[in-house]
């Protein structure tokens, strides 16, 4: 009997880690059921991503998008319930840790079907954080944890919650498969700026948390130093995520760097490759960095990738930080990258395969 499984996908991050998984879920004769759940509901933070990654039809798309937090919630778990029951899958799948991911896991444990979290175990121990329980509640409920690194695992074996019926399976990061999947495949659009601009050194720049967006004083003191940054150190080109975008016309906040509109995953690799260094709240980006050998600085007071800070590939820019973006700049770009690779082989969504077809047999 063919393994059924229902897969919840909502946020940008979701699209590109569930690339991989989907293509080696075909190939292997899994049969997969995607949701949308219209967490991201902008054309250029969602349909760009189907596109561009060859993503499978939604089996349904929800409408969610804009909703508060519980409100979104509560509506994706209403409308996930019959679609369950219509679908009767083995499992329900769930990425990461957005309000889809917790949503998703809530469905399913409802309607008593094993949920699978890929990307399970991180923490940033940010209690400020949505994001921070999202994923330890999906932990909680899930099943099948997949983990991309050891420290990942040490916190669910720190924390104690598991039973009997849960298992921790260490993959890597299916971020890594898609990297070494579509980066040949980057490219430059015009809605980017003139491809000259990005002949010299300047810094990618993304800023869309919501610990950073919505509290005015924060969003000034973060726009405030990429500016200075691009003032007194190198050149800093930002696509301007939705959100922040309203946020900061709502505050007035002055942008002395380069914007541009959102832009799709090829063009953000494309990006990366060109930089010198990258400058963002992004888990995902913070990785992406590392896995295309460039610098990264967040602009976080902690992050859920300990590894990569670890190893000194990251640094954090704290909120109230003295010390100027440029400086912290300078300092990154004078040291070499390390070449560990705390994240596996970039056989992340195979492994989860073959594990699920093992389950299976």
């Amino acid at each position: 009997m063919s393994i059924r499984i229902l897969t919840i996908v909502g946020a940008r991050p979701q699209f590109i880690k569930s690339a991989p998984v989907s293509r080696v879920f075909k190939n292997a004769g899994i049969q997969e059921f995607v949701i949308h759940t219209g967490q991201h509901y902008d054309p250029e933070m969602s349909a760009v991503f189907f596109e561009e990654l060859d993503l499978p039809k939604p089996y349904a798309v929800l409408e969610c998008g804009g909703l508060q937090r519980d409100a979104m919630i509560d509506k994706i778990v209403a409308d996930l319930c019959p679609i369950i029951t219509e679908v009767a899958p083995q499992y329900v799948l769930v990425f990461g840790d957005t309000n889809s991911t917790l949503a998703g896991a809530l469905a399913a444990e409802k309607q008593g079907v094993p949920i699978i979290h890929v990307e399970a175990g991180l923490r940033s121990f940010n209690d400020e954080m949505p994001e921070e329980w999202n994923r330890i509640q999906t932990d909680e409920f899930s099943h099948i944890l997949f983990t991309p690194s050891s420290a990942a695992d040490q916190n669910i074996e720190d924390e104690g919650f598991l039973s009997p019926h849960q298992r921790v399976v260490n993959v890597g990061d299916t971020m890594f498969d898609a990297v070494q999947m579509f980066s040949p495949f980057a490219r430059h659009r015009k809605a980017m700026g003139a491809l000259e601009w990005f002949q010299k050194p300047f810094a990618l720049a993304t800023l869309h948390r919501m610990e950073n967006v919505k509290h005015p004083e924060r969003l000034k003191e973060r726009i405030s130093s990429l500016n200075e940054l691009h003032l007194h150190g190198i050149p800093v080109w930002m696509p301007l995520h939705p959100s922040t975008r309203n946020e900061v016309e709502k505050e007035g906040v002055e942008i002395a760097f380069n914007t541009s509109p959102p832009v799709g995953y090829l063009e953000m690799l494309w990006a990366i490759q060109q930089c010198a260094i990258v400058i963002t709240d992004s888990g995902g980006l913070q990785k992406e960095a590392y896995f295309l050998g460039k610098h990264c600085i967040t602009l976080r007071n902690e992050t859920e990738w300990v590894e990569l800070v670890d190893i000194a590939a990251n640094v954090l820019h704290p909120l109230g930080s003295t010390e100027p973006l440029s400086q912290k700049v300078r300092s990154m770009l004078n040291q070499p990258l390390p070449e560990e690779t705390p994240y596996g082989r970039g056989d992340a969504a195979s492994q989860i395969a073959q594990f699920l077809l093992e389950q299976g047999s």
